[in-house]
């Protein structure tokens, strides 16, 4: 069993089963991390951004090496598909790659002087030491959207990885110990205090915060508290608008992967379809059909298509928002019920048909396998319901006319817009959010990656004194 030096986790889809213990971080250690880290940026600073790049790819390739070992992690630790798991550590892999090319792109601009002789330019700095803290759903793929942009940029990165799933980043230490240098990448595994004890830390220059909405408020103040750079990638209620498709079950395949991939415990995931209520039918009728035929079980098992949730209280948390959701009106067209399964935590696929835009579970986020279809008169009403929830990080519009096409790039509130394809990001495009599902700037790639991870400092120059 767990001790306080050290913390067991349980297979999900089998919790009697123990896959993995792991040594915990002490409080009274934080103060020692962040001073290593602080020596090792020191000089980590000095060495040239391109030279950065190849030490980087360096460590990448030792990573690429292990990639059977973390996604293995990965589905033991958490219940992911052992094929979701290997998609997110090739996809992270990736986005690292992409990342690591922008190395010698520019970091700063000439601007013309008022005075003769001189010259004013701008230049970037790292910031110092970056505090990343993951979520426990993409342990690898988002350690890595976080590390590898602060070590390119002359940081040193502490990591806190989720207290559920640490496999993946103990591995990523094992291979940065043996390619960079001491200290420059640490793990703080641990919950509760160390969390505080890392966000109050006034070492810390920057933290990188993905999770949820309330203790991403947390995180905030501790951050203003030391005035660090703060970046936060929180929730979503991520919209389909379905208005037309000339194949409507090509669509509704990419609708369904995009909502239950991960069991629905993706921060990106489809929770809600608005359709023109001429399809509502069809498409209630189709979603169902796919929801029904998914198999749970082991994420080791080949044959499994729905995997488990992160624990009991998230199987509590998502039949709470179905029972509410019934009462309120809506109806289960499949699935709405806990599945018994080696006494796994799963709960069935459901689709869930008349729901209201009013609904709790048309607002807020269930991080589960439902989906709620809503259906829409016109298009003023599919964009009100679209917007009308806190949350703006992805979106999707099928549609094949071009004029309802561009309105919804204009007006859908959300970071991400995908029109005619499902809500997975691309290794080398922003991840960005907006309303409160960010705050700063985005994740991924991209120029705001820069501008997270760097300092801007001008320079006024003269030729002679």
């Amino acid at each position: 069993m767990s001790d306080k030096n050290t913390f067991e986790i349980r297979n999900p889809a089998n919790p009697s089963e123990i896959v993995a213990s792991f040594p915990t971080t002490a409080e009274a250690d934080v103060p020692k991390i962040m001073q290593t880290a602080r020596e090792a940026q020191k000089e980590w600073a000095k060495v040239p951004q391109p030279e950065r790049g190849k030490r980087l790819d360096a460590f990448l390739n030792g990573l690429e090496a292990r990639i059977d070992d973390i996604a293995a992690s990965i589905t033991r630790e958490m219940g992911k598909l052992l094929g979701e798991s290997k998609g997110e550590v090739i996809k992270a892999m990736g986005e690292g790659r992409a990342m690591v090319r922008r190395s010698s792109a520019p970091i700063g601009e000439v601007l013309p002087s008022q005075k003769p002789g001189t010259v004013i330019y701008s230049t970037r700095r790292p910031r110092g030491v970056v505090l990343g803290i993951n979520p426990w759903n993409f342990p690898f793929s988002t350690p890595i959207r976080k590390t590898i942009p602060a070590l390119l940029f002359g940081n040193a990165m502490v990591l806190k990885p989720s207290i559920n799933t640490p496999g993946a980043a103990f591995i990523m230490q094992e291979v940065a110990d043996a390619t960079l240098p001491k200290g420059l990448f640490q793990i703080a595994y641990g919950s509760g205090g160390l969390g505080t004890a890392l966000t109050g830390a006034s070492e810390v220059d920057a933290i990188s915060f993905t999770g949820s909405v309330g203790v991403g408020r947390i995180v905030a103040q501790a951050a203003a508290a030391n005035l660090a750079e703060i970046s936060l990638e929180l929730g979503g209620k991520n919209p389909v608008i379905l208005n037309d498709a000339s194949d409507l079950d090509a669509a509704l395949d990419q609708i369904y992967a995009a909502a239950f991939a991960v069991c629905g415990q993706r921060c990106t995931a489809i929770s809600r379809v608005i359709v023109r209520r001429e399809l509502e039918a069809a498409v209630v009728e189709g979603l169902a059909k796919r929801a029904a035929a998914a198999k749970p079980g082991d994420g080791m098992d080949p044959s499994t298509t729905l995997s488990p949730l992160m624990g009991e209280a998230a199987v509590n948390d998502v039949a709470g928002f179905v029972d509410r959701a019934r009462a309120a009106g809506a109806k289960v067209a499949t699935g709405g019920e806990r599945i018994d399964h080696n006494g796994g935590y799963f709960y069935a696929a459901t689709i869930l048909s008349d729901v209201t835009a009013d609904m709790e579970v048309a607002r807020e986020e269930v991080f589960g396998p439902v989906l709620s279809v809503i259906a829409y008169d016109d298009v003023d009403e599919a964009l009100r319901i679209c917007n009308d929830v806190e949350f703006g990080l992805a979106a999707c519009v099928y549609s094949e006319q071009t004029p309802l096409v561009e309105r919804c790039i204009a007006e859908v509130e959300s970071g991400m817009i995908h029109v005619n394809c499902g809500s997975f990001p691309e290794d080398h495009a922003p991840f960005v959010g907006v309303k409160n599902s960010s705050l700063g700037v985005g994740g991924s790639n991209g120029p705001s990656t820069l501008q997270f991870y760097t300092q801007e400092h001008t320079i006024f120059r003269r030729g002679q004194a």
